[in-house]
């Protein structure tokens, strides 16, 4: 059943599929990204970049991202992890890092340009609006998971939000209401996407990795906040993990949009790549 009617909480298992259970947390993340992968190549096409060099980067970077997030948490967790080794593998119950997987992720996409002779930065700025998006979506994973959760709160507050019942019945936790932090920053992240898609196109505007540096602002500045009020949070000497990288990242961001400015003539955004077809050498063109 869809809904466990003892406790009202939305039930994690979506179906079976003889003895695998298939959970709405992995459904949840799949979708964000399979439409974060059709609008980033939708984008590229505008941009210069072939269809089949953005497949193929993703099928090196999702793996690395999913690992990367699993390995973040564990690290962080370890005194947990160190004597339940087994549980380890279950990603399924939850337990991964966004910021583990983007670290992965941007790992794989820099190298993988540089195999390619793509510019990276922007294969970033085509990327970052469509992952922020698969943020957005991703965090309803959790609201199914009941994680990524506030403090406790009251009934009468989820009720002045004017949320719908069946997420103030999901944020009754352990025997307590809790601030739906989930949803904070899904709302924050889907804003962000709408902000770079009307922003990016406009000339004169973005350039290249500006886009992508702007989504690490953007994101990192609304993580701080929304990290504040969460009771699972990561910790490092009673600091919150994610708050500290939050800070590092946007202030290193807008550092980085200053420094580029100022000592580099670097191309718009809109100017896509014609890099690739300057420099590729023909063996590897004739094979596209």
């Amino acid at each position: 059943m869809l809904l466990n009617l003892k406790t009202l909480a939305l039930n994690p298992i979506a179906f079976n599929l003889g003895p695998i259970e298939v959970h709405w947390y992995g459904i949840i993340i799949a979708s964000g990204v399979i439409l974060a992968v059709y609008l980033a190549v939708s984008e590229g096409k505008r941009r210069g970049i072939n269809p089949d060099d953005i497949y193929d980067m993703i099928l090196w970077a999702l793996p690395a991202a999913l690992i990367c997030a699993r390995l973040y948490y564990v690290i962080f967790q370890w005194g947990y992890y160190k004597d339940n080794p087994g549980e380890i593998i279950k990603i399924w119950d939850g337990g991964i890092a966004i910021y583990g997987s983007l670290i992965g992720a941007m790992i794989v996409v820099i190298w993988f340009c540089r195999k390619r002779f793509i510019p990276v930065w922007l294969m970033l700025d085509v990327a970052a609006p469509t992952v922020i998006l698969a943020q957005s979506i991703g965090r309803w994973g959790n609201f199914m998971n009941q994680e990524a959760f506030g403090k406790p709160t009251t009934l009468h507050y989820l009720q002045g939000l004017h949320l719908p019942q069946f997420i103030i019945n999901q944020m009754n936790i352990s025997g307590a209401y809790r601030q739906p932090t989930f949803l904070y920053e899904s709302l924050w992240s889907l804003l962000g996407f709408c902000v770079l898609m009307v922003l990016r196109h406009n000339p004169h505007l973005f350039k290249q990795g500006e886009v992508f540096l702007a989504y690490v602002m953007w994101y990192s500045f609304g993580r701080f906040f929304v990290e504040g009020m969460r009771t699972d949070s990561l910790m490092l000497f009673n600091l919150r993990v994610s708050q500290i990288l939050s800070v590092i990242l946007f202030f290193g961001a807008m550092a980085l949009i200053g420094y580029r400015r100022r000592t580099q003539d670097n191309p718009w955004y809109l100017a896509g790549s014609n890099l690739r077809r300057k420099t590729m050498p023909t063996k590897e063109k004739n094979n596209v």
